[in-house]
């Protein structure tokens, strides 16, 4: 599945106040767009994002701070404007279309939709009412309605890229989200847990809950991991996922990447989770020259399981030979691929013992690794 997000920000917000559009008003240091957008592009299963900019709003700074994006303009109408973005989508099967002015958006939310829309043609989050519901003038109370089966809509509300394109393009009916426009085309959507801080930014009030929504402690970690293989017979060493050449190998149970190894071992560490050798014993034979790619991508999957994203990685690999500096970029590609990060969260780089100990003497290599797991 090829997942686009289309981001719409091409309204004008008036009940929120202030001298700009709500969605361009600043919150916590960033504009609120800058905010909704980012999990995004965080995200490993979203490859396009398309912002949808009112057209007054193209041409000037609002929205520099936001991540990269294709820029469309929007239309007259939020189902005009969705329109324009979902025409913008290249190479995605899925879309995922979210309120710019939803700055607490989280990537479980989006994983939840995502997921479900492996089995649905569409899916939204929600959270069920709770509340006693009246109907009622401004001053009165005139009769109660069934909470039974009701719902608050949130985004990003997901589709399969075809059927709501057509649905937009022929659609005949005034609505104010996604799931309207695709159930009246017959679309079935399914509902996902929604979260309460998902919250939508309409009035001057909502700035200051989603505020101290912001300053809440995140759930951070750090973990450490070491590790060390001592060079044998051989004419490569595995270094982050990259083959590269030399007059030995380094010698292992396993295909011997000290590097993975030790970022895998930092990742572990940061949950609590113990280590490699705990997950994989090298006395069990299956392993025996595995590729180290399948612990770092376990150690990822227990990561998101528990409800992290990785935020960083620094892994220092300590070796007189071979030189490490012309394979930096490489390393660097390799370690992002397999763990679903942009290459700029991920920090190769090497040094020397100054020939003293087991690495000065060039028996062998070793790592050092930190990684930083957020919560949101």
């Amino acid at each position: 599945m090829k997942t686009a997000a289309i981001i719409v920000a091409a309204g004008r917000g008036t009940r929120a106040g202030g001298d700009l559009p709500k969605q361009w008003q600043s919150l916590h240091g960033k504009t609120i767009a800058a905010h909704a957008m980012q999990p995004f592009a965080d995200h490993p299963n979203v490859g396009q994002i398309v912002l949808v900019l009112h057209p007054d709003d193209r041409d000037t700074p609002l929205w520099d701070d936001t991540p990269p994006a294709t820029i469309v303009k929007g239309g007259s109408t939020r189902q005009e404007s969705v329109l324009a973005g979902l025409r913008a989508v290249t190479e995605a099967t899925h879309v995922l279309i979210h309120d710019a002015a939803r700055p607490m958006v989280t990537s479980r939310i989006i994983d939840r939709v995502i997921d479900a829309l492996e089995t649905h043609p569409g899916a939204a989050p929600a959270v069920a009412v709770t509340d006693t519901l009246w109907h009622g003038t401004d001053t009165q109370v005139t009769g109660t309605q069934d909470r039974n089966g009701l719902f608050r809509a949130q985004t990003p509300q997901g589709f399969a890229l075809g059927p709501l394109l057509s649905a937009h393009e022929t659609s005949d009916i005034t609505a104010t989200d996604d799931v309207s426009v695709a159930r009246a085309a017959g679309l079935d959507v399914a509902i996902v847990a929604g979260d309460e801080d998902n919250i939508k930014i309409t009035t001057p009030s909502d700035f200051a809950r989603a505020e101290k929504l912001m300053r809440r402690e995140m759930g951070i970690r750090c973990g450490n991991g070491y590790d060390v293989h001592r060079f044998g017979p051989g004419d490569h060493v595995w270094l982050c996922g990259v083959k590269v050449p030399f007059d030995r190998s380094l010698q292992g149970h396993s295909d011997a990447d000290v590097g993975m190894h030790a970022v895998t071992d930092a990742i572990y560490g940061a949950l609590g989770m113990g280590d490699i050798g705990q997950h994989f014993p090298p006395t069990d034979p299956q392993w025996k020259g595995a590729a180290s790619h399948i612990f770092l991508e376990h150690a990822v999957g227990l990561a998101i399981e528990q409800g992290f994203r990785i935020s960083n990685i620094d892994c220092t690999l300590v070796c007189e030979f071979p030189k490490i500096g012309p394979h930096q970029p490489a390393m660097k590609l390799a370690m992002a691929q397999i763990m679903g990060l942009a290459a700029d969260r991920i920090s190769v780089k090497a040094t020397t013992s100054e020939r003293l100990g087991f690495t000065g003497r060039g028996e062998g290599i070793a790592a050092l690794a930190t990684a930083t797991l957020v919560k949101p």
